[in-house]
């Protein structure tokens, strides 16, 4: 009895394959002919058939073929929409992103233009690369989704689109910051105080205060304790003022305990001056 039901699961496994394989093929032979096919209806059917199925690639390439067709046209809407959410769904952001903004500018009043908006500029974001890269298209994407925040204060996107703007600019810290601290690595700390400073200054609400903070602090350590004598009492009292500022910022900081041993290096040093 066993035997006979495996043989019947088995049989029936076949046929579903068989079915799966014959649907497969008749598709891709749709798909094939409609490509070759100058009928901009038939691409469109097809198309949308694609899309609706999450074969974005293939929609694509027939949405290429009659979107100039279809410009001014009921469809267009719909088609212009799809075509943009397939760029989005194969990861092309540059097209993507050109395409939502065209579809925006061209349907101002469609019921996916918030959508649109939002999905654009987010697409721009996609596009950013890691912060020690060129950061042109993070501050691009920034002024993109800023444009979106400012035209749909109320949008159900707002959220989305605020935390993506953090994220975004803090890169952009990460990125100044990392270069100010590299003076630091390589020994240039005077330079070290200038960029750290600016970098300070610039960004006062940026998660990487403390951090700075602190090379600051050890880049004016450094200069002091390596000066000439007499520079040395003026260097001094700039770390002595950095340590006290790393302190304000956060008395339980995490380089307290280090920075406590550098202050008594510092504090013995000025001692030698006041004698």
């Amino acid at each position: 009895m066993q035997s006979k039901d495996y043989k019947k699961i088995k049989k029936m496994k076949k046929i579903v394959s068989l079915l799966l394989f014959v649907i497969l093929f008749s598709s891709c032979s749709e798909y094939q002919k409609a490509l070759k096919k100058d009928d901009v209806a038939i691409k469109f059917d097809m198309g949308t058939k694609l899309y609706d199925a999450g074969s974005y690639t293939k929609a694509i390439r027939l949405f290429e073929q009659i979107a100039p067709a279809y410009r001014g046209k009921p469809q267009a809407e719909k088609l212009f929409y799809m075509f943009a959410q397939s760029y989005y769904k194969t990861k092309q952001y540059y097209l993507a992103g050109y395409q939502f903004e065209s579809f925006v500018s061209g349907y101002p009043k469609s019921e996916k233009v918030q959508e649109a908006a939002y999905l654009g500029a987010k697409s721009y974001s996609k596009l950013s690369p890691v912060f020690s890269l060129d950061q042109t298209d993070t501050f691009k994407a920034i002024d993109k989704l800023q444009a979106f925040i400012d035209t749909y204060p109320n949008s159900e996107y707002l959220g989305e689109a605020n935390e993506a703007v953090r994220v975004l600019t803090e890169k952009i810290e990460m990125k100044v910051y990392e270069n100010a601290k590299g003076y630091n690595t390589i020994s240039d700390f005077k330079s070290a105080l200038v960029a750290l400073d600016n970098f300070i200054a610039d960004y006062p609400g940026t998660p990487f205060k403390e951090d700075a903070l602190f090379y600051k602090f050890d880049s004016a350590y450094q200069l002091a304790i390596n000066s000439v004598p007499g520079k040395m009492e003026e260097r001094l009292n700039v770390a002595l003022t950095a340590h006290s500022n790393l302190m304000k910022f956060n008395a339980d900081s995490k380089y307290k305990e280090k920075a406590a041993e550098m202050l008594a290096r510092v504090e013995k040093d000025l001692q030698n001056f006041t004698k």
